[in-house]
């Protein structure tokens, strides 16, 4: 894994910092496809970060890369949304070592290999 390229839906900014890179979905152009996402992070070795189920659909039938974090939690406001992420991002990290889906609910965290 080289980096966390998180999907156009997603704040392009993190508040707290993961261990690796963070790139904009906005490299790709405006609204690229599903397949130019997962294309691009296979190619660049990168974690796909999304609310889009289409991803974790996707990862089941690959093997890695990408990897995949789905964040399966309603719409929060901005800062409660980081506040999470922040919390749990060690455990999806230490997941992603041996799993090629993280799963992000409100209340807890699961890896799917």
């Amino acid at each position: 894994m080289k980096g966390l390229l998180l999907d156009e839906n997603l704040p392009a900014r993190l508040t707290f910092q993961p261990s690796l890179p963070v790139v904009s979905m906005s490299v790709l152009g405006a609204s690229p496809s599903d397949t130019q996402v997962w294309e691009y992070a296979r190619r660049e070795e990168l974690v796909i970060v999304t609310k889009d189920a289409d991803f974790s659909g996707r990862i089941i039938l690959h093997t890695p890369p990408p990897w995949v974090v789905h964040l399966r939690f309603g719409n929060l406001r901005r800062r409660e949304f980081h506040a999470l992420l922040a919390k749990v991002w060690p455990q999806v990290e230490a997941l992603l070592k041996t799993h090629k889906l993280v799963n992000v609910h409100a209340d807890r965290v699961e890896g799917i290999s």
